[in-house]
């Protein structure tokens, strides 16, 4: 039996209402039913009936932020299962928060989070998108396609401006959105303006996400980006917080397969070291082909150190002169492989790079920054540093050369991680050419 709900929206100057559709399916005499439930004022439209675009909502108090975020169109039908309907293979839904979700990486990772791709394809997934009041018709148009996709997993889509709301009991929260750098813009003040959106992310996810919810920050710079928002998150653990430097490593692994004329599946033990800038160290002392250590697979040192190296942290820009447009495509892809290492048993003897926190790392490395090393996972979203790796001059004088540049970076954001009045004394400007 198919049961249709039309869900009609009533507005004053002063007030705002919605309901909710709720279906709830039943095995009692072969009976479904149908029921309407009030949801508290969001300031959000459910079904969108018109191209008004509204404004930002007010400051979320605290005490009020546990509301829902809007959700769209067929996704507000609601399907809840009764215990005696659950079967063994129904997982509980996870909650999937997504920063700049109307952006070009958006739109790749979005269809492949709902596919089923990233978490299985048993696992039913809630996707709470996060726009500004510039970008929400386009967060509609995102929703619209993602409802004539017909995703079996995807129970929810909810949209909105407001990071207290979407973020509502997230449990992965994948910060994409940020402000590109502009014409003559100085880095420190790259780092001051998207320094205050993570601030302000930050303090909505330590107020309203799950207590372990794992942060995957995209938008650049994004290591000091995410060294901000795990300072305003003092409720969630340090570890859960990540700034992808993925896309540095699967670069890295596509260089060393190209010059040894393999496939790049027989490159394993690729380590990113620092910064997602050009002075980011991709190892190649520790990295491996077909399980041979690179440099006895590759013997042309003159290239590791220098025509390697630096196609690696030019890639992107040669990209952009090419197409004329940042790499959204594989960037969404590094963060689809970023979140399977984390729910993924690392394969036996191999690891992986992310950015995370420093403080009692074993390398030897400054405390208190976020800076990319190779780590491994059992698969419950856990990580591990990996203790067993190699250093020469080349390799550990270059790593401390990001590690300077990082903490010249938290200098400049101190007014922002409430550790007093910002000094900026940045060593160069190492920008990758996505954040111009």
């Amino acid at each position: 039996m198919a049961a249709v709900a039309e869900l009609t929206q009533y507005t004053s100057t002063a007030h705002r209402f919605s309901s909710e559709v709720s279906y709830a399916s039943t095995r009692i005499s072969g009976r479904r039913r149908l029921r309407l439930r009030p949801i508290r004022n969001s300031g959000i439209r459910c079904s969108v009936t018109s191209n008004e675009v509204q404004t930002a909502p007010a400051a979320v108090k605290a005490e009020e932020v546990k509301k829902k975020a809007e959700c769209y169109g067929v996704f507000c039908l609601t399907y809840d299962l009764i215990a005696e309907e659950e079967t063994k293979s129904w997982k509980k839904m996870v909650n999937i928060a997504v920063s700049g979700a109307a952006g070009m990486i958006s739109n790749h990772l979005l269809f492949k989070l709902a596919s089923g791709e990233v978490l299985g394809y048993d696992q039913p997934i809630a996707l709470k998108l996060l726009g500004s009041e510039r970008s929400l018709q386009a967060l509609e148009g995102v929703a619209m396609e993602l409802e004539d996709s017909l995703f079996p997993l995807l129970r929810e889509v909810s949209i909105g401006i407001d990071p207290y709301e979407v973020f509502q009991d997230a449990d992965w929260a994948l910060l994409i959105g940020a402000k590109p750098r502009g014409p003559g813009m100085e880095r420190a003040a790259l780092l001051d303006i998207n320094g205050q959106i993570f601030v302000e992310q930050g303090k909505a996810l330590n107020t309203v996400a799950s207590r372990d919810v794992k942060v995957l920050v995209v938008g650049n710079p994004c290591n000091t980006n995410a060294l901000i928002c795990l300072k305003n998150a003092p409720n969630i653990p340090a570890k859960n917080f990540h700034a992808l430097t993925r896309l540095d490593e699967n670069r890295a692994k596509c260089q060393l397969a190209l010059k040894a004329g393999v496939f790049y599946d027989k490159v394993s033990n690729v380590t990113i070291w620092g910064n997602h800038s050009t002075t980011q160290v991709p190892d190649f002392l520790n990295a491996r082909i077909n399980g041979f250590p690179v440099k006895e697979v590759i013997k042309d040192t003159k290239w590791l150190e220098e025509e390697f190296t630096h196609n690696v942290q030019t890639r992107g820009g040669v990209l952009i002169k090419k197409w004329g447009r940042s790499s959204a495509a594989s960037t969404a892809v590094s963060i689809v492989d970023a979140m399977r290492s984390l729910v993924t048993p690392t394969p036996e003897g191999d690891w992986f790079s992310t950015a995370v926190y420093t403080t009692g790392n074993p390398y030897g490395i400054a405390d208190d920054i976020v800076f990319s090393m190779p780590c491994r996972s059992n698969g419950d979203g856990d990580y591990e540093l990996i203790k067993d790796v190699e250093f020469d001059n080349y390799l550990w004088n270059r790593i401390k050369t990001t590690e300077a540049e990082l903490l010249a970076e938290k200098k400049c954001v101190a007014h922002l991680t409430g550790e007093g009045i910002a000094v900026c004394d940045l060593p160069g400007d190492t920008m990758l050419p996505g954040e111009m």
